[in-house]
């Protein structure tokens, strides 16, 4: 007779060594011992008699101990044995809950990244350890949904970094992917993301933002057979991303080779503040040469006429010269590209950087910094900065 639950909540342990059985039909019955009250089901696989536990009264209701008797007959119906079903389930379960995000990305990287190039590796690495895994990384992977990826590719986004998010974005995705073939996600989180992610903003001035261009521009550069006091124009221009026509406009008396600096005025900032670009060795050397030509001069990068600056419109001639037309990259585009990959490259400061780019930076109260502000940090990024171009004009097979 089927079992009710106003009888189970009655039943008594009689005392007897092997426990009370009371039958609901099926194989399953209920086991009253002086311990508990248990559900068990018997059930015969491939000629031997078995016995499955169903959980424990009145945790697991007398319907919930029928539901889990017909999911056994349908797995015998199938050909499968309902106990070692149950036993993988709960190993899976355990994986699961102990395979953290961070987990599984190391393994997804480490497995992966013979598929990569070791600089490219390097990039995805330093995303992962500085974008995603100190917010996400800790929590178990099957447990992550999508407004928790959402929230990690906005904080991104928040620097504007807008490739590079949607580059992330799938990274993260190829993790999820590999964490449901281990059966440790069902779902992958990041599908629908990215259609919530803002759109990328106009960009005004073409510039190269791939690491991989990077190094054949400064070739093309240092290769250019135009004017020397041209070539050595670009080449400060990208070691100090300064708005091109103040490197056009620069004069000797701003420069302090000695002390490494050049002070710009605020009469010719956009900000109207003086501002101080710490010199890099390289730029220093640059300058020194340059010296014996022009120091006699006005301007640093004179122009043709006498007494006058170089055209912004003379760099960027020259770039179309050596095959980069203005879709490709201008001489403002170079900013951008040095303030890409110090950040996602080189990972340094957002705060140091916008300095360098002469942007206002204001501090926790709102009141901008000053032009000394954080001197020391950013004289060694932009050292740090003229090291990266000097071993990106390495030809290919130094690199």
């Amino acid at each position: 007779m089927p079992l009710t639950d106003t009888s189970i909540r009655h039943f008594k342990y009689s005392g007897a060594k092997a426990g009370d059985k009371h039958s609901d039909g099926g194989g399953l019955y209920l086991l009253v011992s002086a311990v508990g009250k248990y559900w068990r089901l018997n059930y015969r696989y491939l000629g031997k008699q078995k016995t499955l536990a169903l959980g424990v009264y009145p945790e697991v209701s007398l319907a919930t101990a029928r539901k889990g008797r017909d999911r056994a007959r349908e797995l015998l119906a199938t050909g499968k044995d309902p106990s070692a079903e149950k036993r993988e389930a709960v190993k899976m379960a355990k994986r699961a809950a102990g395979a953290t995000f961070e987990a599984v990305a190391r393994d997804w990287m480490g497995a992966t990244a013979s598929q990569r190039s070791v600089e490219t590796h390097k990039r995805v690495v330093s995303w992962f350890e500085r974008d995603v895994i100190p917010f996400i990384g800790h929590q178990a992977i099957n447990t992550l949904r999508p407004p928790d990826i959402l929230e990690v590719m906005e904080r991104m986004q928040a620097r504007g970094v807008f490739e590079s998010t949607h580059r992330v974005l799938g990274y993260i995705s190829k993790v999820f992917r590999r964490a449901m073939v281990a059966e440790l996600a069902d779902r992958d989180p990041t599908v629908g993301v990215g259609d919530a992610l803002q759109r990328r903003p106009v960009r005004h001035f073409s510039a190269i933002t791939d690491p991989k261009e990077v190094g054949p521009l400064m070739r093309a550069i240092d290769g250019y057979g135009g004017h020397f006091i041209t070539r050595c124009a670009l080449k400060f221009l990208a070691m100090v991303f300064q708005r091109p026509h103040m490197v056009c406009q620069a004069e000797w008396a701003e420069f302090n080779l000695d002390q490494a600096e050049w002070h710009i005025p605020g009469s010719r900032t956009k900000t109207k503040k003086d501002q101080i670009v710490p010199l890099s060795r390289q730029a220093v050397a640059l300058l020194s040469t340059v010296h014996r030509l022009t120091g006699h001069r006005r301007y640093v990068f004179g122009g043709l006429k006498p007494g006058r600056p170089m055209s912004e419109n003379t760099m960027n001639g020259a770039l179309r010269i050596m095959g980069y037309d203005g879709e490709t990259i201008v001489s403002h585009g170079f900013r951008a590209t040095a303030r890409t990959i110090l950040d996602e490259v080189l990972n340094q400061r957002p705060d140091l950087i916008e300095h360098q780019l002469g942007h206002v930076v204001k501090d926790v109260n709102g009141r901008a910094y000053n032009r000394t502000t954080h001197l020391p940090a950013r004289r060694e990024m932009m050292q740090l900065w003229a090291d990266y171009l000097d071993q990106t004009t390495l030809p290919d097979d130094r690199t």
